[in-house]
């Protein structure tokens, strides 16, 4: 009995260490095609960009070709949800955007769950946003400009690249942290708020750094403040937001994903071999470039993020009535 139970405990063994030795198997034969990055925006933005770095090191790297797909429109949704509804295979990757934690809350119905329905690789890139006033705006300080909005309400123009944006949601949450009220102008894209910001036909946009940061440098603009609370190396003598509402923090962001039940062990490569190029100087100059950072980390680590973003955006959507058009 003794010899049998020792044969079962072996042959027991060599079954549940099967799965292991498979699934360490697939990984290292991944991947054994091209893989296609899908983006849910225009060619040429921020999260595209983003991708089109990831896609280039990846396949430097991997031995196979990652290209990027562009699949804009609907504020993004179109895109996610063809990703969504991909195949769980390693072979179709997301490259997602700060945009799909707000749209969490700001549709009441969308055809697919972002936190349920992916599974968070690694975040890329983090880019803060500018707070930026036209010239003839008084206001040298946060603290003064937020004096002269309370002193006129509904008269100062906000400009966005769009509704539910991430310059957007940065000013509801300004809003709702200072208790004040400024109008909304959602344009088709953050350079057509940018034009009317210098022709004073809006008072105050907040802007990624990729889009601001040469109007910043050169005075067109007055910049008032950085919204990571970690400030801006470009620009040293802005103060961050939350050194005056203390825990604003709103940045744009890219990661990459992949639908939901991708096998694990290739989240976890992809996780590794973009760690490492974030880890390179090449690579995190390119992003800086870009006016942005690599915070790399864990594919829990990402997941935490998207939790918390999601959730903060929850509570400004409601705030701030804001609802999809």
């Amino acid at each position: 009995m003794n010899i049998q139970r020792r044969r079962f405990l072996c042959l027991a063994s060599g079954v549940a260490t099967l799965p292991v030795a498979t699934r360490m198997a697939r990984a290292q034969g991944y991947p054994a095609r091209s893989v296609r990055i899908i983006v849910a925006t225009t060619a040429g933005g921020a999260t595209d960009l983003a991708a089109r770095l990831a896609a280039q090191w990846l396949t430097e790297k991997l031995g196979q070709s990652f290209f990027v797909e562009n699949r804009p429109g609907g504020n993004n949704n179109i895109g996610t949800e063809a990703a969504a509804r991909s195949p769980a295979d390693g072979y179709t990757l997301f490259m997602a955007n700060s945009v799909n934690t707000i749209n969490a809350s700001l549709y009441q119905k969308l055809n697919y769950n972002f936190i349920a329905d992916f599974a968070p690789i690694v975040r890329i890139v983090r880019s803060p946003l500018l707070m930026m006033v036209h010239p003839s705006v008084s206001a040298k300080t946060v603290l003064e400009f937020i004096a002269y909005a309370r002193a006129n309400p509904d008269r100062i123009s906000m400009g966005s690249g769009g509704h539910g944006s991430s310059a957007h949601m940065a000013g509801a949450q300004f809003m709702m942290l200072t208790d004040t009220k400024m109008v909304h102008l959602p344009y088709r894209g953050e350079s057509l708020a940018m034009t009317d910001l210098l022709g004073g036909q809006v008072q105050v946009v907040f802007a990624t750094t990729g889009s601001a940061i040469e109007y910043a440098k050169a005075g067109t603009v007055r910049v008032l403040a950085v919204t990571t609370q970690a400030g801006f190396d470009g620009l040293p003598d802005v103060p961050p937001l939350a050194q005056f509402l203390p825990g604003f923090e709103v940045s744009g962001w890219s990661g990459l994903c992949a639908p939901k039940n991708t096998p694990a062990e290739i989240v976890a490569r992809l996780n590794k071999e973009t760690n490492a190029a974030i880890a390179d100087p090449r690579f995190r100059q390119r992003v800086a470039d870009l006016g942005g950072t690599s915070p790399g980390g864990s594919s829990a680590d990402f997941a935490r993020f998207i939790a918390e973003e999601t959730e903060k955006w929850v509570r400004v959507v409601k705030f701030a009535g804001i609802k999809a058009d």
